[in-house]
């Protein structure tokens, strides 16, 4: 289980990635992007995915997925932090600033987000 901390630490490791309070919650962004929320209950964060993905994730994870109301028509999930190990925090997070990162941090980090081949 992962905690506000694990997700501060992580998050602000990623390339070009800062932190700014916006709606009263921690946001963290790249390049002034913002790729994800840590919401005030701190038991969740909000992280990009595309919508396709996003439904896909809610029907076969949803213990772990769901989508907040407000949300609901933009490409964003929510992910429940009591079921994350540091791996999987990581991985989701890498995966949320690919998709708000500008090409040239993309061409200048190209292994951030990129899962290894076992």
């Amino acid at each position: 289980m992962v905690n506000a901390d694990d997700v501060r630490r992580t998050a602000l490791a990623l390339p070009d990635t800062t932190e700014k309070v916006a709606w009263s919650m921690p946001t963290f962004r790249v390049a002034g992007k913002m790729f994800a929320t840590l919401p005030e209950d701190e038991t969740s964060i909000a992280v990009r995915c595309p919508k396709l993905e996003r439904d896909e994730l809610v029907l076969a994870e949803p213990d772990k997925f769901w989508v907040a109301a407000h949300e609901a028509s933009f490409a964003w999930v929510r992910v429940r932090l009591a079921v994350l190990d540091e791996d999987e925090l990581r991985d989701i997070l890498a995966d949320s600033w690919r998709q708000a990162a500008p090409g040239r941090l993309l061409e200048a980090h190209p292994g951030v987000g990129v899962p290894v081949a076992e």
